[in-house]
């Protein structure tokens, strides 16, 4: 699996911001992470992407997010209802990934997050899917 570094679009890149459990890149209205290996992702962690995102991105613009899966870890799939009760809104999120244990975490996350969670095995198809969507929701706005 490919690493965001490592792609051509990383050239787009606006931010970087490095946690203890992770990585996240920043673009304009899109999100792409990388969690270490191991961690086991809860709110708290969360939370400070989130932040981020709201810092670099801005609260009123639209955003995807990437969970690029290049390690092993898992989410906790209830805090997903902790995102919703403090008013976040998440407009796409998509998983790359390919192996059964990325697959059993995905299900699980599908019945907490309100909206559809589309899963790609190469991170520029999940990229370009996500930026054609961003596309879609802004022509509809204006």
């Amino acid at each position: 699996m490919k690493r965001v570094r490592e792609i051509e679009f990383f050239k787009n890149i606006r931010e970087i911001r490095e946690y203890e459990f992770g990585i996240f890149y920043f673009f304009d209205n899109l999100v792409i992470s990388e969690i270490n290996e191991g961690v086991h992702f809860d709110w708290e962690m969360a939370t400070k992407a989130v932040d981020a995102a709201y810092e670099v991105i801005g609260r009123d613009n639209p955003i995807a997010y990437i969970s690029n899966r290049v390690n092993s870890y898992s989410v906790v799939a209830a805090d997903w209802r902790r995102f919703y009760f403090n008013r976040h809104q998440l407009d796409l999120y998509s998983v790359v990934g390919s192996t059964q244990g990325n697959f059993a975490s995905l299900v699980l996350e599908r019945m907490f997050f309100r909206n559809n969670i589309r899963q790609f095995s190469d991170l520029d198809e999940a990229i370009e899917w996500s930026l054609s969507k961003l596309e879609e929701q802004k022509e509809i706005t204006q």
